[in-house]
């Protein structure tokens, strides 16, 4: 680890390839970013998260565990990703055929996904949102909005802190 405390700290036992990496990120074990990924400020990258070239990480973005950003992502300022969120960027995926493009799936500032949440791609979830745990997104998130299920549907404004739902 770094002794700038302005450096992103990278843990010896990751595999950071980019260069594009913010002040005071911190990056845990075993976790791998591509060379052309970009990540912001004071982002926490928890271990065994997977970054693929065509992503875009903002400032102060929660990844925790076993999360994957495949090409095509961008992910805003303040956006949590809980432990074991999947991406998707293609809706027909071949062995060994790429698409001409991959599919571009935006997560707004200050959205929230929650455990095993699965997002398809091509969706933007709004800002300020919130995807609960295991649910599967497969159109557009508005902005403020709680949704949960599978298929994932509203359930209304996200509540406050204090009074989310059990």
């Amino acid at each position: 680890m770094s002794h700038d405390p302005d450096a992103p700290q990278i843990h010896p036992l990751a595999d950071v390839q980019s260069p594009h990496l913010g002040p005071r990120t911190r990056v845990w074990q075993f976790c791998v970013i591509l060379p052309g990924a970009r990540i912001g400020a004071d982002c926490n990258i928890n271990a065994q998260v997977l970054v693929e070239n065509d992503v875009v990480v903002g400032d102060r973005v929660t990844l925790k565990s076993g999360v994957q950003l495949w090409d095509g992502l961008r992910v805003e300022d303040d956006v949590f990703i809980g432990p074991n969120a999947t991406f998707t960027n293609d809706r027909v995926p071949r062995s060994r055929q790429r698409p001409a493009a991959f599919q571009q799936t935006v997560i707004e500032r200050g959205a929230s996904i929650g455990a095993n949440a699965t997002i398809l791609g091509g969706v933007r979830i709004g800002a300020g949102a919130l995807i609960g745990a295991g649910s599967v997104v497969t159109r557009d998130v508005p902005a403020g909005e709680l949704w949960v299920g599978n298929p994932a549907r509203s359930r209304g404004p996200v509540p406050p802190r204090d009074e989310a739902p059990d």
